[in-house]
């Protein structure tokens, strides 16, 4: 079976996902995906049974229910925060705005609404952990394809080969989602480090800031590129 899996060629061990959903078919469904693309996988149907194989075996990712039969996936994440800085993806059902923005500021890196598509979960799946890579390894990311480069480095961004002047506020926008690249950050964390903690209703300014950036960097709300909006919870760096 053909994977996809980048460290497979490299001789790295594949990386762990842990399953923790309590429907035997999705943990199935989900042990045959990741399977395909070279991960292995751990699976757990409680919240318990889940931060104990986590605490015992550890994993590079876990994907998390929120409806669980002996505790919230809130609950779940509370306490795997307390001591593990695991990517996580919430599953969910509610797809209300206050439940996904709940799970990212408790401390998801992402959410996947059900049902959901197979190739839009692996794809988040990789970029969690392309991001962890990099994290762990202390290093600056940077993103260039061709059209746009961005060095955090030497804080230069280039647009077809050409500096883009921004400003200090929309470079500090551009900079924490590419250092978050792939994952959702919620409007309340990107007023409060932009502006401040006293700014964390001040959407305004956001959607103006939103706007600036994007034109500077040729990209459009409607066809992006590089500055995906998640209605009314957050952004997502996705170049």
């Amino acid at each position: 079976m053909t994977t996809t899996n980048p460290d497979a060629s490299h001789g790295v061990p594949p990386a762990r996902v842990l399953v923790i959903d309590d429907e035997a078919q999705i943990r199935r469904f989900l042990e045959i995906s990741l399977r395909a693309q070279g991960y292995r996988v751990l699976q757990a149907a409680t919240g318990q049974d889940g931060l104990e194989q986590l605490v015992g075996e550890g994993a590079d990712l876990v994907i998390l229910d929120i409806g669980l039969p002996d505790m919230e996936g809130h609950q779940v994440l509370a306490e795997l925060r307390q001591w593990s800085q695991v990517p996580v993806i919430m599953l969910t059902v509610r797809a209300s705005e206050t439940e996904k923005v709940l799970a990212l500021d408790n401390g998801a890196n992402d959410y996947v609404t059900k049902p959901f598509g197979t190739q839009e979960l692996m794809a988040r799946v990789r970029a969690l952990l392309r991001t962890r890579t990099v994290s762990a390894d202390g290093v600056l990311p940077q993103f260039d394809d061709g059209h746009l480069h961005i060095d955090l480095v030497r804080r230069e961004v280039h647009l077809d080969g050409a500096p883009v002047a921004l400003t200090r506020k929309e470079y500090a926008l551009l900079s924490l989602l590419l250092r978050n690249a792939g994952r959702v950050v919620t409007q309340p964390q990107i007023l409060a480090e932009i502006w401040g903690p006293t700014h964390q209703h001040d959407t305004h300014y956001l959607r103006i800031l939103v706007g600036k950036l994007r034109h500077k960097l040729g990209d459009s709300a409607l066809d992006s590129k590089y500055l995906f909006t998640e209605p009314g919870v957050g952004l997502r760096f996705k170049g």
